[in-house]
């Protein structure tokens, strides 16, 4: 059911923990997807050479609200380090806009609309 709400392909990448309403500023309430990245090497590099060293911060992304809810997307990326050099990797996806704290499918329906995404950062 959930590859029908989120965006096309996150659920390839990422698995949902926990779905949450929490309290809105406005005293409404706010629904929160909290996603952590599957335990993936990225692509092209060796699984022999690198290790996963937990997570990095999570992001929280707007998304499309469902039934008049804002909708978050609380997003955990894996951190991974090269055993000998110590240097840093992550994934890349394109479905965060540049720029924006918008999902790239929320952004683009924005821009369509004549609102400006940049004001949601």
């Amino acid at each position: 059911m959930w590859e029908h709400i989120l965006p096309a392909g996150l659920l390839d990448y990422f698995t949902i923990t926990e779905v949450k309403e929490v309290n809105a500023s406005d005293g409404t309430k706010d629904i929160e997807i909290h996603l952590d990245e599957i335990n993936t090497l990225p692509r092209g590099y060796d699984l022999a050479e690198y290790e996963s060293k937990g997570f990095y911060n999570p992001k929280r992304i707007q998304d499309f609200p469902i039934r008049g809810r804002a909708v978050y997307l609380i997003v955990k990326r894996r951190r991974w380090r090269h055993k000998q050099s110590k240097q840093e990797i992550k994934s890349d996806y394109n479905f965060i806009a540049d720029g924006a704290k918008l999902t790239e499918e929320l952004s683009d329906f924005l821009k369509g609309t004549g609102r400006d995404p940049s004001r949601y950062h």
